[in-house]
């Protein structure tokens, strides 16, 4: 339900900077890339970057996200590394052509393989390997359509209500989260609502505990999942999921439980027992709880251990 939220803002305009980036995120939509990457291409291969650069600016999204994949399906034929990478990045997050990691995966690749540094780095993210490249790269054969998005509604958790009442400059957030989270076997709504209640969507948030980005990881914490800049929304969300879903599996699916050691850490849940008596933990594990509305979650128990204050049939 939450692909329904299309947004104003596009993916591939907004990863298309280095890892390194930190703050807000821009709200126009403009595939920015640095002149030195255009100028090494040639003038016919730069003119289809331009042009497809100007689509995804266009109103529409759906429709110039995909005239933008045609031309970098050309450009891509033509050997060019970035257009193999931005059409990565549409086939990655569904914009304007079907989702497929696999394509975005094999595209990935094949720019990596030749030197494109941001490609690496999105491979590192998708964590698969294909070689099963889309047919227009190959041939001259049109993308694929992605489905039309249709208007969501007001049925569902609270979290659906509290995403069409997101500002525009942070909406382009929950599909890279959406993503995201069904890699990290996920639910989304979960993951968005964790991120409304520790950030508000605020890349740049930062807690007097110095608790930092979306999804608002600790030094440790950061340390522990190898997050270099906990400002940068992508390795933010990485690292903040791979603790939940960690969290996940060590309270076998109880999300009331893994909330709580989210917010306070699990030794202290452990230590008392269920959720700490900590007006701010309580207040924190209700307010996702109601984004949420379910108080459990598939888990993989494979990942860790189960919690000593389980109950024995569960550990």
């Amino acid at each position: 339900m939450l692909r329904r939220l299309l947004v104003a803002g596009s993916l591939v305009a907004l990863l298309a900077s280095p890892v390194a980036r930190s703050g807000p995120a821009p709200s126009s939509r403009t595939v920015s890339t640095p002149a030195a990457v255009l100028n090494e291409e040639p003038p016919a291969v730069r003119r289809l970057l331009e042009q497809a650069g100007e689509r995804e600016s266009a109103a529409n999204a759906e429709d110039g996200a995909w005239q933008a994949a045609v031309l970098y399906c050309e450009a891509s034929r033509s050997g060019s590394l970035e257009a193999q990478y931005r059409l990565g990045m549409l086939y990655a997050f569904g914009q304007g052509v079907p989702e497929s990691r696999s394509f975005a995966a094999a595209l990935f690749s094949l720019a990596a393989s030749q030197g494109h540094a941001r490609a690496n780095e999105m491979l590192d993210s998708i964590q698969l390997t294909s070689d099963a490249l889309p047919a227009c790269v190959a041939t001259a054969q049109l993308p694929e359509r992605a489905p039309r998005a249709v208007a969501a509604g007001s049925e569902g958790p609270l979290i659906d209500s509290y995403l069409l009442s997101l500002a525009p400059n942070k909406r382009w957030l929950v599909p890279l989260a959406t993503t995201l989270s069904t890699w990290y076997e996920l639910d989304p709504k979960l993951v968005l609502s964790v991120i409304a209640v520790e950030s508000n969507f605020e890349t740049a948030a930062r807690s007097p505990k110095a608790a930092a980005g979306l999804m608002q990881l600790i030094p440790q914490t950061a340390e522990r999942f190898n997050v270099r800049n906990a400002h940068d929304a992508t390795q933010n969300l990485r690292g903040g999921m791979r603790y939940l879903r960690w969290l996940l599996s060590y309270y076998r699916g109880d999300v009331a439980y893994a909330l709580a050691a989210y917010n306070a850490g699990e030794r202290r849940v452990d230590r008392f027992k269920g959720v700490p008596p900590f007006p701010e933990t309580r207040a924190y594990v209700q307010r996702v709880l109601r984004l949420y509305g379910s108080a459990r979650h598939a888990f993989d128990e494979n990942l860790t251990a189960a919690s000593p204050l389980l109950p024995a049939a569960l550990r």
